[in-house]
């Protein structure tokens, strides 16, 4: 947990430079992350190719129109979402945790950097889902003072590494009050 304290590099995007260097200095999501959001990317790419094979089948019949006109580009962006999504999404998020404040960097087209100071925070949740049971993940729910976007969350975190993010948070807000 020491070493999520002391993570203070900034990170300033190079115009230019590769999307590696985006989230330079922060944090990385636990490796199994990657894995779960393959996971919901085949789950979405078959609700797809669902969609498209009855769309299909609808051509054919109503309009006489030829097998695979929907179905094979609907593949095409299936395997798209499948194989090179899931890595993209992943690299493009990071967390910085320091002294004073939590730092939550997410996002390709929309990037999105979101710094919460631990004194606006009002309570922390640690929440897991069946499948971030089964790749031992967690997520970190802050929610804090104020109405617009004023719950932070930070997917793809170790269960241990978000319980002492936790730990750590909440003897701050006691600091604070003392």
């Amino acid at each position: 947990m020491s070493e999520l304290l002391n993570q203070t590099d900034p990170v300033t995007p190079v115009p230019g430079s590769p999307a590696g260097q985006y989230n330079q200095g922060l944090t990385p999501l636990h490796p199994p992350q990657k894995s779960l959001i393959r996971i919901g990317m085949i789950i979405r790419a078959l609700v797809l190719l669902a969609l498209a094979l009855a769309a299909d089948i609808v051509l054919q019949i109503q309009l006489g129109v030829q097998p695979g006109m929907v179905l094979i580009p609907a593949a095409l962006l299936a395997v798209l979402l499948v194989l090179v999504l899931p890595g993209r999404k992943y690299r493009r998020w990071g967390y910085d945790m320091g002294a004073e404040q939590l730092r939550v960097l997410r996002g390709f087209l929309w990037r999105t950097d979101t710094i919460v100071p631990f004194n606006r925070i009002q309570h922390i949740d640690v929440a897991q889902g069946p499948l971030q049971r089964m790749f031992g993940l967690s997520t970190l729910i802050v929610h804090t003072a104020g109405t617009h976007n004023s719950i932070v969350t930070l997917p793809g975190l170790a269960t241990i590494d978000a319980e002492d993010m936790r730990e750590t948070i909440k003897d701050h807000i006691r600091q604070d009050m003392i």
